[in-house]
């Protein structure tokens, strides 16, 4: 361990000892989950969690989260919320994440507000300040903080101390809700959120481990695997399979995509002349 990670484990410490008291939105991926861990450690009572349940929430996020909570003991609530029944979430403009976040941190904040706890904390790290994120700014207008990224935390870091904490996320593959796989301006529905979580079941039952299935105008669905996983589709027995299984759950067309997976795929049609507009939309509705 380096002194510059010592040193990022004890201002995350530090920041954590400040608030005294505090609410972690936790979903059961790699940030959150040591986050949640490391708070726990140091308030105990002090810490707790808020997790949303929605239909966006993945099958295996959900039993991450049940898993963790039942084998931690730590303090926490299950936040039914349908981020669908909002048009301006579920008509999916490229502000769609903006929308969600503050659905979903204003519903958490006044949570933990009744319990009089004033912070809420989210599991943004330092390398997502790279990405179009527009959610981010969502919880700045809130007042959610950042324990992690405070403390200059990377994903390197918080995956190496998770594996210290013997933490079973050390190794998760990244993981986002299930709405950030539909193309913009495509409807966002229950029924293609459960195709999109149906078919990258799939997937995983074949033992593919860094995947999304991502859902286009036309009902197509366009897979996204890790590139040293791609080849494994050259295996014909594997492509009959799955054509198959996503033609059953309701698919009309089954593509690859040979880049491969990277995160945020959808956002790469979007110009810059697009993310300013997004941008000035968010900030002149405030």
């Amino acid at each position: 361990m380096t002194d510059e990670r010592i040193e990022k484990l004890d201002r995350l410490k530090k920041l954590l000892h400040g608030y005294q008291k505090i609410a972690i939105a936790f979903s059961g991926g790699v940030d959150s989950t040591f986050l949640l861990k490391v708070a726990q450690e140091e308030l105990g009572d002090g810490a707790l969690a808020l997790t949303i349940q929605s239909p966006t929430l993945t099958e295996d996020d959900l039993k991450d989260v049940t898993s963790f909570y039942e084998e931690s003991g730590v303090n926490y609530m299950l936040i039914p919320l349908n981020q669908l029944k909002t048009p301006s979430f579920s008509h999916n403009s490229p502000n769609r994440c903006y929308v969600c976040k503050t659905i979903e941190f204003t519903c958490m904040a006044e949570e933990a507000k009744k319990r009089g706890i004033k912070w809420v904390a989210a599991g943004i790290n330092a390398d997502d300040m790279r990405d179009y994120r527009p959610g981010l700014k969502a919880l700045d207008e809130i007042g959610i903080v950042s324990p992690l990224k405070e403390a200059g935390m990377t994903k390197a870091d918080i995956r190496f101390f998770s594996k210290r904490y013997h933490l079973k996320t050390w190794d998760k593959p990244a993981s986002s809700c299930l709405a950030s796989r539909v193309q913009y301006g495509e409807l966002i529905t229950e029924e293609k959120l459960n195709k999109i979580s149906a078919a990258e079941r799939v997937l995983k039952n074949l033992h593919f481990r860094k995947l999304r299935v991502r859902y286009h105008h036309g009902n197509i669905a366009r897979i996204e695997v890790a590139p040293e996983e791609r080849s494994i589709f050259f295996n014909s027995n594997i492509m009959d399979t799955v054509a198959e299984k996503f033609k059953e759950i309701g698919f009309s067309y089954t593509t690859l995509d040979l880049s491969g997976y990277r995160s945020g795929s959808l956002n790469e049609v979007l110009d810059e002349e697009t993310k300013n507009k997004v941008k000035m939309s968010i900030h002149g509705s405030r």
